[in-house]
């Protein structure tokens, strides 16, 4: 689940459906193919009193694989469901597929563009080449390795490093800051979660973060409701936020929060969204459906609704803003990915027949690869690009 701040207002807008063909794809795709291997010794970072042994992990080699048009294969073994190869409409294309050990949870690029961060249910992170699809190094330490939880949430710090530091949150409650060239954890934190006004802990899923626009703080949403604010510069907790008692009063989440966005230019003010089916905004909330929803965010007003997909809507999972004329959208059920029209509303490209959901996507910012668009599906992250962009870079 993701929230993306628009940098302008949107226009009136018409609904109006085009007809929608489906075509395969056809031509060939760049190759950007080969791998380099990654050294998997983990690293025991978290500082508590664990017993530091040498462990030897096994690793698995990710692959890049070049997407061709689908063919028949002939085969001796009888398969229950015939295996759909996705498709893509419009001026979309599929760029590179990259082959992952195990389902991807999230996936964020760096603020120059040139590198992509990708988070496993397995508690590792896969960070790759975007010029080459490389995959260029592994993050995960000893705790990760015992846990096996999946990682929640990534982000690269707007700093001078802004493509070496990465700030990850996991399922098993830990925040942890790495440095990717070194593969090394250089602080972490260890979020839980308080019952009541004891001071009895339990242990809390941490499911989301976002970086402020200065780099120097970051929140965080988890699995009991309560967001947390934190100083990236002594690494403290500085502010917790919390629903009151009142049931009357809508001041704070009272489900899980699944999604947590910095406004990109008030470093005091950012939105989150969660199974309460409510957007927040400080001391501001907004009723939120399963649907898209386009919101004005200086009045707090709705703008407008996205058309249902007239080829099966999604469950929401990742949305976001591509430049001032563009939204990307994707998410469940349908397992399919949108570029819709801002202005009417249309869908302009699709990726579909995907294998499972859409977790999350990110847009490449900046660089040679700047509007490459990455997008999750079960063990698999596509790279997609558009025929547009392509013209604009010759």
């Amino acid at each position: 689940m993701a929230l993306e701040f628009s940098s302008s207002r949107l226009g009136p807008s018409v609904v109006k459906d085009e007809d929608v063909q489906v075509t395969k794809v056809k031509g060939d795709s760049p190759g950007l193919l080969s791998l380099a291997d990654f050294d998997g010794d983990p690293m025991d970072t978290e500082g508590e009193d664990e017993s530091e042994a040498d462990t030897d992990v096994e690793t698995e080699q990710d692959i890049s694989l070049p997407v061709q048009d689908p063919t028949p294969v002939s085969t001796n073994r009888e398969k229950p469901f015939p295996q759909i190869q996705p498709k893509t409409y419009g001026d979309l294309h599929i760029h590179t597929v990259l082959q992952c050990s195990c389902e991807v949870m999230t996936c964020r690029f760096s603020d120059d563009g040139t590198l992509l961060a990708v988070g496993l249910t397995d508690g590792s992170i896969k960070v790759y080449s975007a010029d080459k699809g490389e995959l260029l190094h592994t993050l995960r330490d000893l705790d990760s390795i015992v846990c096996s939880l999946p990682v929640t949430g990534l982000s690269f710090t707007h700093t001078s490093q802004a493509h070496s530091i990465l700030l990850a949150t996991y399922a098993s409650g830990y925040v942890r800051c790495w440095y990717v060239w070194g593969r090394q954890c250089v602080w972490w934190l260890k979020e839980t979660m308080h019952i009541g006004k004891s001071d009895r802990e339990e242990k809390r899923q941490s499911l989301c973060l976002s970086i402020s626009p200065s780099g120097e703080q970051a929140v965080t949403g988890g699995s009991d409701s309560v967001i947390h604010l934190y100083d990236l510069n002594t690494h403290q907790r500085i502010q917790t936020c919390w629903s009151s008692a009142m049931k009357t009063v809508m001041d704070g989440h009272s489900s899980r929060v699944f999604a947590v966005t910095f406004h990109p230019e008030r470093e005091t003010e950012f939105i989150s969204g969660g199974w309460d089916n409510t957007i927040q905004v400080k001391d501001h909330f907004f009723y939120a459906s399963l649907a898209l929803t386009v919101w004005d965010y200086s009045s707090g007003k709705k703008v407008t609704s996205v058309p249902p997909d007239p080829l099966g809507d999604s469950m929401m999972y990742t949305c976001q803003w591509m430049e001032c004329d563009h939204i990307v959208a994707a998410g469940g059920r349908a397992n399919a990915l949108r570029i819709l029209d801002r202005h009417t509303l249309t869908v302009k490209s699709r990726l579909f027949d995907l294998p499972s959901a859409v977790f999350s996507s990110s847009i490449c910012p900046s660089g040679k690869w700047a509007g490459l668009i990455a997008a999750t599906s079960g063990d698999q992250v596509f790279l997609l690009s558009m025929d547009h962009r392509k013209k604009n870079t010759v």
